[in-house]
């Protein structure tokens, strides 16, 4: 079996880590990878290996083609993989500059998720991290860039204050209906100039007067 080869070669190594890339040429023909029950059984003998010689195990795997579906389907497979897995990056490449990818974190079983990071592979400048990018992983596998969900935010705000001043905690609820971060919101908040106020026990959010004038 493949898992004896592996638990030999980390005997003989001392490997503390490794890397199967694909997942595929890991589980073989013999596997059906869309069946739980047989992907399963194959990641447990794996587990149990890893767990036995303290070693931790990294699975790359490759997305399918579907558009417009969520990030924990997107996996070439069955779900299981990722279901097994304690944490779950997925690699994503931006729609409007193909030289800059981000990594974000689908899933974290054993501590909080970290923030989507950019990395940007320039022909000139090589390998680059870019720093946080604050992007969903659905609009990100969708090709929904940031400026659009900055469009977006604006228009959520400019609606809502059309008639005068609005609560901010709906707008805050709205926002994160349609997949708005709170960072990107603040943002268009920032742009529009939207002032906020406080009335007894609430926040409300206002445009400013030149805006206000503009609509009329």
């Amino acid at each position: 079996m493949l898992d004896e080869r592996i638990e030999q070669a980390i005997i003989e190594t001392g490997a503390k880590v490794i890397i199967l890339d694909p997942v595929q040429a890991y589980i073989g023909a013999q596997i059906d990878m869309n069946r739980a029950n047989e992907v399963r059984n194959v990641l447990s003998q794996l587990g149990r290996v890893a767990e036995k010689h303290g070693c931790a195990v990294i699975l790359v795997g490759h997305l399918n083609k579907v558009h417009g579906g969520k990030a924990n389907y997107r996996g070439l497979g069955s779900i299981d993989f990722q279901a097994t897995a304690r944490s779950v990056l997925i690699v994503g490449r931006l729609k409007e500059n193909k030289e800059v990818r981000v990594v974000a974190h689908e899933k974290s079983s054993l501590a909080p998720e970290g923030e989507p990071i950019a990395f940007e592979l320039n022909k000139e400048t090589g390998f680059v991290w870019k720093g946080h990018y604050d992007i969903s992983i659905d609009d990100l596998l969708n090709g929904i860039s940031r400026e659009k969900k900055s469009e977006q935010a604006e228009k959520l705000i400019m609606d809502c204050l059309s008639d005068g001043k609005y609560q901010q905690q709906l707008i805050l609820k709205k926002a994160q209906n349609i997949g708005i971060s709170k960072r990107v919101l603040d943002e268009a908040k920032k742009s529009l100039g939207v002032k906020s106020i406080k009335e007894g026990n609430g926040w409300y959010w206002e445009l400013p007067e030149e805006k206000e004038a503009s609509n009329c």
